[in-house]
């Protein structure tokens, strides 16, 4: 596992007080899509112990919103995830990602989730670096595994499994 003391930067765990943070930082890591909608106050009061923020001194450079499945004991779920344009590819989404996992292994969770749109070739690039293979729901958009209509009519989503035991 990665220690902060290592990097330039901390993480550490959320709490409810990082969420104006960052919904404020979603429209410009995100090309001005307005993605506040997707992190609403309730996954930082109910799960802030599971979830992750990166700072390099006080500025906010990441974060992990993730969550332990009430239905599935063995699964836990990363609902929203993204690093500072300035701060990618220097292994920040991957800390992260690895904090989480090692969480999810001492709780005794092997199996992890995660979905993005498939505009987001990024993500997808990212969750596939990192071990994860795309389930198959049955559509494809640009070739692209997709569960057709995942939240509401056009809204596709790219669904992503690993599973840490053969890790």
């Amino acid at each position: 596992m990665i220690q902060a003391e290592q990097k330039p930067w901390n993480i550490r765990s959320a709490g409810p007080e990082d969420h104006t943070r960052i919904i404020a930082v979603l429209p410009d890591w995100w090309d001005g899509r307005d993605l506040t909608s997707m992190v609403p106050m309730v996954f930082l009061l109910h799960f802030h112990t599971t979830s992750l923020i990166v700072e390099h001194g006080d500025v906010l450079i990441a974060f992990l919103i993730g969550f332990d499945s009430q239905s599935y004991e063995h699964e836990a779920y990363i609902h929203f995830a993204g690093v500072h344009p300035d701060y990618r590819g220097r292994g920040i989404g991957r800390s992260m990602y690895e904090r989480f996992f090692e969480r999810c292994r001492q709780e005794g969770r092997h199996i992890v989730r995660a979905c993005t749109s498939p505009v987001n070739v990024n993500s997808i690039a990212f969750h596939q670096k990192m071990g994860f293979f795309l389930e198959d729901g049955g559509g494809r958009v640009n070739g692209i595994k997709v569960f057709l209509d995942y939240n509401r009519p056009g809204d596709h989503k790219v669904r992503f499994k690993i599973d840490l035991s053969e890790r």
